[in-house]
């Protein structure tokens, strides 16, 4: 069965952390559907303007295996003011549903209360943050703690949709996937 996941998109996002995951996905044979956070059109971080397939209002009833929420400062800050997602999230933890999130993303966990108490990583200047709340590492590109995934940036944009594909296809699509792009899995 081809697994589904939900893809956020608000105005903001981080446009290599989106695109990424979303191409590597999907080149991995996962079901990938782009909700805009309250817009179908949406303006990135770098003003790179994308069109979504749903908004998530229109998703959110819809069944996924998994979600993954881009970076990017603006994004991040849309998404942690959404009750909407906060509902949605909090949904997909309570069903032991896969949630990843890359850069600043992870700061919208903490804003709902979700995964609290497990292991992460985000973009550095995020650390302090996370204190208390959650056990942060700083020396893996991507952590996986559970149904948690977590990422620290653009830079770590290809990993972090790998093990994302590697979690929901297995190991050997990934490895397909990643030689056909010619990106070394390490």
């Amino acid at each position: 069965m081809t697994k589904k996941l939900l893809m956020l998109l608000p105005h903001g996002a981080e446009e290599m952390e989106f695109v990424i995951c979303v191409d590597v996905l999907r080149r991995c044979g996962v079901n990938v559907t782009v909700a805009g956070l309250s817009d179908k059109t949406v303006k990135c971080s770098r003003d790179v303007v994308i069109h979504a397939d749903t908004t998530l209002e229109e998703a959110a009833n819809d069944d996924f295996d998994a979600i993954a929420l881009p970076g990017g400062l603006g994004g991040s800050k849309a998404m942690a003011g959404s009750t909407k997602l906060g509902e949605v999230l909090k949904s997909f933890e309570s069903k032991g549903k896969l949630i990843a999130a890359i850069c600043a993303a992870p700061t919208v966990l903490l804003t709902h209360s979700v995964a609290l108490g497990k292991t992460l990583t985000s973009y550095p200047s995020f650390k302090d943050e996370f204190a208390g709340k959650y056990t942060y590492v700083e020396d893996k590109t991507v952590v996986v703690d559970g149904n948690l995934v977590t990422s620290r940036g653009p830079g770590t944009a290809f990993d972090f949709a790998l093990k994302l594909g590697e979690i929901l296809v297995g190991l050997d699509k990934t490895k397909q996937v990643a030689k056909g792009m010619l990106y070394d899995l390490h």
